[in-house]
């Protein structure tokens, strides 16, 4: 397929770039250039999806089968100062991607995320709980997912969280350089959810559309995609430092303490419990994606 990737240069679209760039023709396109990634000429450009007459252009061009649109502002306490900001890219941006989608009949599969529920359930969310975000940021990327579903027919809507890999800031790489650096560490008991390995959701992204294409099916709808099982994020920098000392004997760190959210007091309200369930997936009788603490033991390799 030819296939365009927005926010190509981030840790999700630097991924997929790596697992689809033997089978299709891709092309991509940011707001910024990663010199980690070769993008020549046409291939990519560098755009701002808040432009609707540029981003309507280039897609134009392309004139893509599939856009896959991980392009958003996932600053979740910026979203609350910047809420403006906030909107007009996870919002309009991702309109303005759907228009051109709509213009030229591509399908769109838009990154969304565990942020859109209020994480009161007390499980694992599947696909088809109400919504009820508590944040900025978790109500524009629902913003987002409405004019994917009202503008298009043919659409995947991947919710997927607490996201980490090799080309942006993330949870793993901080509590990695804080072990190195200090003795004692706080960190949050009460948020629950599933940690995912960029490298694992791009591998699940291809397994989904390529299932969509071989059986002509278009598995279209909404997918929630994470490594298995959930933690919380003191659990999570509990077992980051457990197997970071199999391999390095001289961490500094000695004590991780667990503290409540309260304390932080960020300007953004996290859901409580927001892990997904991947019921759809499962429904489809695929294998599950493995276990967030191999997937994090893979990273760390």
């Amino acid at each position: 397929m030819r296939i365009l990737i927005t926010g190509v240069c981030g840790m999700l679209g630097m991924d997929l770039w790596r697992q689809l760039e033997a089978k299709h023709e891709l092309y991509g396109m940011d707001i910024k250039k990663n010199n980690n990634i070769s993008l020549t000429g046409d291939k990519f450009q560098q755009l701002d999806i808040t432009d609707m007459n540029k981003t309507y252009e280039v897609i134009t061009k392309v004139n893509p089968q599939l856009v896959i649109h991980t392009a958003a502002y996932t600053d979740v306490d910026g979203c609350e100062t910047n809420k403006e900001l906030a909107f007009r890219v996870n919002m309009l941006g991702t309109r303005n991607i759907a228009l051109a989608c709509q213009r030229f009949d591509a399908a769109l599969l838009y990154i969304s995320s565990d942020f859109v529920f209020d994480g009161k359930k007390g499980c694992p969310y599947v696909e088809l709980d109400l919504t009820k975000p508590l944040s900025v940021y978790g109500k524009s990327k629902y913003y987002g997912e409405l004019y994917v579903q009202k503008l298009l027919t043919k659409f995947y809507i991947v919710r997927t969280s607490w996201l980490y890999g090799k080309e942006g800031k993330n949870f793993v790489d901080t509590i990695t350089n804080l072990a190195k650096e200090k003795e004692y560490l706080e960190v949050v008991n009460d948020q629950i959810g599933s940690p995912t390995y960029t490298k694992d959701l791009a591998a699940a992204i291809e397994k989904l559309i390529t299932f969509s294409q071989s059986e002509n099916s278009g598995s279209y709808g909404i997918w929630h995609i994470t490594n298995s099982e959930y933690c919380s994020w003191y659990d999570f920098a509990r077992e980051i430092v457990n197997q970071l000392k199999i391999k390095d004997n001289n961490l500094k760190v000695k004590e991780i303490k667990p503290i409540k959210s309260e304390k932080l007091n960020r300007p953004a309200k996290r859901p409580e419990f927001s892990s997904l369930n991947n019921f759809c997936w499962n429904l489809e009788g695929w294998d599950k994606l493995r276990s967030w603490k191999e997937a994090l033991s893979d990273y760390l390799q």
